[in-house]
């Protein structure tokens, strides 16, 4: 189906505190060089004890509305992608209703993980394109530090906070979306976990100290060889040559990670966006981080073609490749 829906906004929003690396040598047996060779990363944006996912997700609509000088009253539905909501229930996405009083709007949080934003986008591009709904707000926002072991130095070194929010409104003359691709494996899931209720995972006891599980290892190996024959499947449902594209957007997971997924997908590395570097690993948000930061550089002009893949906790994947339809900053 031919897409009828256009990305018309953009906004973020990071927390003032930053973790350095020298801040993590203090609290666990590391150092910035060994965190620098291994992922990338220089520092993390970490939430104010009152600040929450809802939080840094209003501040980031609230810039998106600034700068764009979009009405949100008229919004029809909310997609949060989120893995660290503030409540159980009532969802971020209610919480943002409330903040904003949008008057009749459906509302949802979404739990994919690290490839959160993708699927929020590929959602809100289905409920437009279907005639569903008119105006779309997708937001990611994450508070992962409130989730992560500090006495795990696998672990803490990677994750920080931050918040990004897009509008997607119906536009047939003008549509953003050229061609998505996803999959999952379940069996997988094991490899990086947080706990709720459940104590077991395929009849294997959990930890179940409500913190961040990851296996690093083997979340590097299953990315490292499932997006880069997945970004060939996108490309061709795309009709496009990688070479035709003007940027890749992966999830900023570890930079290492992402070289790899270049290297085996073809995807130059100069033409790779990230976040990790200023933000740490920030889950669902780290590929609208990347592409504000891409703004901010001049990198991104309108009218380019962007390949965003997000893939994580899951284990799920999503890409998309999307047309860049507002103005150059």
């Amino acid at each position: 189906m031919i897409s009828k829906a256009r990305i018309t906004a953009i906004g973020t929003y990071v927390p003032d505190k930053r973790l350095t690396n020298d801040d993590l040598a203090q609290m666990v047996e590391t150092n910035d060089e060994w965190i620098v060779q291994r992922t990338g990363i220089k520092e993390r944006r970490i939430a104010a004890e009152d600040e929450f996912s809802s939080t840094l997700a209003i501040k980031a609509i609230e810039h998106l509305a600034a700068n764009s000088k979009k009405s949100l009253e008229d919004v029809d539905f909310i997609i949060v992608a989120t893995t660290t909501d503030d409540f159980s229930f009532p969802s971020v996405a209610a919480q943002i209703q409330k903040h904003f009083h949008m008057s009749s709007t459906g509302v949802f949080d979404l739990s994919a993980a690290c490839a959160g934003f993708t699927y929020g986008l590929h959602l809100a591009n289905s409920l437009i394109t279907s005639g569903m709904h008119r105006k779309v707000l997708v937001v990611a926002a994450e508070t992962l530090s409130k989730v992560t072991d500090y006495t795990d130095r696998t672990t803490c070194i990677l994750f920080g906070d931050g918040a990004g929010a897009m509008l997607v409104e119906y536009d047939e003359e003008n549509p953003s979306f050229l061609a998505s691709h996803m999959g999952t494996n379940g069996e997988g899931g094991i490899h990086v976990y947080r706990t709720a209720m459940s104590e077991q995972m395929n009849g294997e006891p959990l930890k179940t100290n409500g913190k961040m599980v990851q296996n690093g290892r083997e979340v590097y190996k299953w990315a490292t060889r499932t997006v880069p024959g997945a970004m060939a499947e996108l490309l061709k449902k795309a009709d496009m040559t990688i070479e035709e594209l003007d940027w890749f957007v992966p999830h900023s997971a570890n930079l290492r990670m992402i070289e790899s997924i270049c290297d085996k997908s073809g995807a130059a590395i100069e033409k790779t966006l990230t976040s990790m570097v200023p933000y740490g690993n920030t889950s669902s948000s780290s590929i609208p981080l990347a592409i504000q930061l891409g703004l901010y550089d001049q990198k991104i002009k309108e009218g380019d073609s962007l390949l965003l893949y997000g893939f994580g906790g899951g284990l799920t994947h999503l890409g998309l490749i999307i047309k860049w339809n507002l103005p150059s900053y």
